[in-house]
């Protein structure tokens, strides 16, 4: 349950992207991790509430490079 929940968010901020942002959907891709790589405890409400979270690489790729 918790790897389709985590893919479902993580899926609905790519779309922001797209939408709001203007980003082209092929240089934006997304992964859920589910329970697999937790930051806290999820023996409390605040661990959770922590573990619930999208993170963002951002890799720059250079188009017009010219090697000297």
């Amino acid at each position: 349950y918790n790897l389709g929940l985590s893919n479902r968010r993580v899926a609905a901020v790519r779309q922001v992207m797209i939408d709001r942002f203007n980003v082209q959907a092929s240089r934006v891709s997304s992964r859920g991790y589910g329970e697999s790589q937790p930051l806290a405890s999820n023996d409390s409400d605040a661990g959770r509430a922590e573990n619930r979270r999208v993170m963002t690489v951002v890799i720059n790729t250079v188009e017009s490079y010219r090697p000297r």
